[in-house]
C-alpha cells in the first residue's frame, strides 16, 4: 500500500502542474487565511484528488491535516497525501472517531489547517455526517465548504465516483462563506451539506459542466 500510495501521489503531483486552476472566493476566505484566520475546510470525498491544490497552489507552504478512515483505500490515500505534505489523522464516524477527533484537536493547537470529508469514509455520497459540526464546536473554528470540479475528467466507478482530471483540464475551487454551527447539530449538519452542494454546483458551472 505504501508503494501504491507513493506512486499515486507522484502521478498526481505531475498531473496537478498541468491543470488550469480558477479560484472563486467571494467571502475572501483566501485573504482571511493570509491574515492568519483559520477554518475547517470541508469537501466531498469525490474531490479528494483535487484538494491538494489548496496546499500547492492556493495556500503554498500550508501545514495541513485531513481525517481519513481506517479503510484500506484510505491508507493508500494517506500515503498519496504525504507527497503533498498533507498529514492524515485516522478515524471515522464508524471506527476510531474519538482518536481521530483528538488528533485533529492537537493539530488545531499546533495551528495546522484542518480538512474533513463529511461524507466519508463510505458514504452515502454527498451526505454530510455530524462529525464536522462537533469538530467545529470543539475547536471554535468556522466551517468553510470547498466545492471542486474539473473538466474534462474521469469519474471512477467507486462509491464516491472520484473525480480524476485529465491533463491540462480546467479546475475550479469555490470557497463558501463561514457556516454557523451554533444552532442544533442536525440543523448545522444540514447547513454544511447545503453549502457543499451549492459550491459544488458553482465549481461545475465555472468549468462549463453540471453540478
Amino acid at each position: 500500500m505504501t508503494v501504491g500510495g507513493w506512486t499515486i501521489g507522484q502521478l498526481l503531483r505531475v498531473l496537478h502542474r498541468t491543470l488550469r486552476l480558477r479560484l472563486l472566493d467571494p467571502a475572501d476566505r483566501l485573504g482571511a487565511r493570509r491574515r492568519g484566520e483559520r477554518a475547517i475546510y470541508a469537501f466531498w470525498h469525490d474531490a479528494l484528488a483535487l484538494m491538494p491544490l489548496l496546499v500547492t497552489r492556493v495556500y503554498p507552504g500550508a501545514r495541513a491535516v485531513v481525517m481519513l478512515s481506517w479503510h484500506r483505500d484510505a491508507e493508500i490515500a494517506a500515503q498519496a497525501m504525504r507527497r503533498f505534505r498533507i498529514r492524515a489523522v485516522r478515524g471515522s464516524s464508524t471506527r476510531g472517531w474519538v482518536g481521530g477527533l483528538r488528533g485533529l484537536l492537537e493539530a488545531d493547537a499546533r495551528g495546522e489547517d484542518i480538512a474533513v470529508v463529511p461524507d466519508g469514509p463510505r458514504g452515502p455520497r454527498h451526505e454530510a455526517k455530524a462529525g464536522v459540526v462537533q469538530l467545529a464546536r470543539a475547536t471554535g473554528l468556522p466551517v468553510v465548504a470547498v466545492g471542486a470540479a474539473a473538466r474534462p475528467a474521469w469519474r471512477l466507478g467507486s462509491w464516491d465516483r472520484l473525480v480524476v482530471p485529465w491533463p491540462f483540464a480546467r479546475v475550479a475551487l469555490v470557497a463558501s462563506e463561514p457556516i454557523p454551527v451554533g444552532e442544533s447539530v442536525e440543523d448545522a449538519r444540514r447547513s454544511v451539506q447545503a453549502a457543499l452542494a451549492r459550491v459544488t454546483r458553482q465549481a461545475a458551472a465555472a468549468v462549463g459542466g453540471r453540478g
